[in-house]
């Protein structure tokens, strides 16, 4: 198996041992590392979850351009929140970005997230043929 490393600096650089995304045998599946509310310029957290949220996807779609491919092409995502209360703004925001058919997803309470981040964002694209 050959992992092709996804690297752009539009997004926040990965503060961990690990790539902000892996495109698999040169093939169009791309593995998109979780984003959490950082400006990729400052690497400050933005304040506040819609805030935080807004630019998640902003980092995601930045990585998502590197690889080639765009938000559209998002078959899964993974939310992470803090606070499943704020699961209504995160989802009114995530609806500005997508249009049906919309990616699979999965909605997921955690104790605690990177940097005291309020939500966090991981996805699985596909790329065009």
């Amino acid at each position: 198996m050959k992992k092709n490393t996804v690297q752009t600096n539009d997004a926040p650089k990965p503060i961990g041992p690990y790539s902000q995304g892996i495109r698999v045998n040169g093939g169009d599946t791309v593995y998109l590392s979780g984003q959490i509310g950082l400006n990729p310029s400052t690497m400050q957290m933005a304040a506040g979850v819609e805030e935080q949220t807004q630019q998640v996807f902003s980092n995601l779609k930045a990585v998502a351009a590197a690889s080639g491919g765009g938000l559209s092409d998002i078959v899964k995502l993974n939310v992470y929140l803090t606070n499943l209360s704020n699961f209504e703004k995160v989802n009114a925001i995530m609806a500005s970005y997508f249009v049906a058919p919309y990616p699979a997803r999965a909605a997921i309470g955690v104790a605690a997230l990177p940097r005291g981040a309020l939500v966090e964002v991981d996805a699985v694209l596909v790329l065009p043929e």
